[in-house]
């Protein structure tokens, strides 16, 4: 038996080995907060937690049958020091943790754009955010950096310490976009639009994917996110338009948007102007009006009006407040 269970624990430490725990060590300031708020959570729950684990084989122990030094006290009914002790310590770790998370929850809100690139480093008055509208497709990943008119497909670049500015939605179901090394995961959603604003602050390749199950190519759906210098990033665009296969226009997006399982990284020179907004409007293709277009009962009337951009982005979820 002795041998089974050194046999077990050594299998157990080779196979923690293969671990890559990125959430606990991530590359993006916003990861790292979030890494802090779920070590702070664990921390503050493990006050209770502990204790009461300890104080139960404490008690087992010293109250078992053949232990007669023990106290046996049967009438005993209520003691006020336990009392204070059996509320007020968990009262005062939800409290703790009613406090963190709504700091938490309110600074790390993915629609609210960066005031920091990392501890102590703010982010400069002259710095613009990094632009790229997200389109979680069947089953691929579709990037538009509408400031370089470039598309590309299965895979994301940004520069470091450059806040990132994501616009995302999805062309028929759900999905849930999600670089670990980043920041914590944002649904994209057909015929809405949600936010996200993140940074990276280390060089490096990171693995993104979806994180929302959405059919059958749903294991391929994923991408590689470089972490690049201003350097390596403008080379990287140049060649995104060297070596890209065209324009991406409503054609070329219809073709890209039919169901298929592990496309390869591809690269379009340049993007039709406003497809994003055609592909968050849902009228990319001929014959149905764009979701923005549509008529919607006008407050107090009895008429009808034509929703605009403005009202599209009111909608549940669109941007939320």
């Amino acid at each position: 038996m002795k041998a089974l269970r050194g046999l077990l624990l050594l299998a157990v430490a080779l196979a923690l080995t293969g671990c890559h725990t990125v959430l606990m060590s991530p590359s993006g300031d916003v990861a790292l907060q979030q890494r802090d708020l779920i070590i702070i959570a664990l921390i503050l729950m493990l006050i209770i937690v502990v204790p009461v684990i300890v104080a139960t084989f404490v008690f087992a122990w010293r109250y078992r049958a053949s232990n007669e030094k023990a106290p046996y006290d049967p009438d005993w009914d209520h003691s006020t020091i336990v009392e204070l002790m059996i509320w007020s310590a968990p009262l005062l770790i939800i409290i703790a943790l009613g406090a963190v998370t709504w700091v938490s929850t309110h600074k790390l809100d993915p629609y609210r754009p960066l005031d920091r690139l990392s501890h102590g480093q703010v982010v400069p008055a002259d710095v613009k955010p990094l632009e790229v509208d997200v389109v979680a497709l069947d089953w691929k990943w579709l990037f538009i950096y509408p400031e370089q008119n470039v598309a590309v497909v299965n895979e994301l670049a940004a520069p470091v310490n450059r806040p990132i500015h994501f616009n995302l939605t999805a062309s028929t179901v759900m999905n849930s976009f999600f670089v670990p090394a980043l920041a914590g995961q944002i649904y994209a959603m057909p015929g809405m639009q949600t936010t996200l604003h993140a940074v990276i602050n280390k060089p490096g390749d990171y693995w993104g994917f979806s994180a929302n199950y959405s059919g059958a190519g749903f294991s391929y759906m994923n991408f590689t996110f470089h972490g690049m210098s201003d350097d390596d990033f403008a080379k990287w665009i140049a060649k995104a338009k060297a070596q890209g296969v065209g324009t991406l226009d409503h054609e070329t997006y219809a073709k890209l948007e039919a169901p298929s399982q592990q496309e390869p990284v591809r690269y379009y020179g340049s993007v039709a102007p406003e497809l994003f907004q055609s592909i968050l409007n849902r009228c990319v293709h001929p014959g149905p009006d764009c979701m923005n277009m549509l008529r919607v009962p006008e407050s107090g009337e009895g008429g009808e009006t034509s929703a605009t951009s403005e009202s599209h982005a009111a909608m549940p979820m669109a941007h939320p407040q």
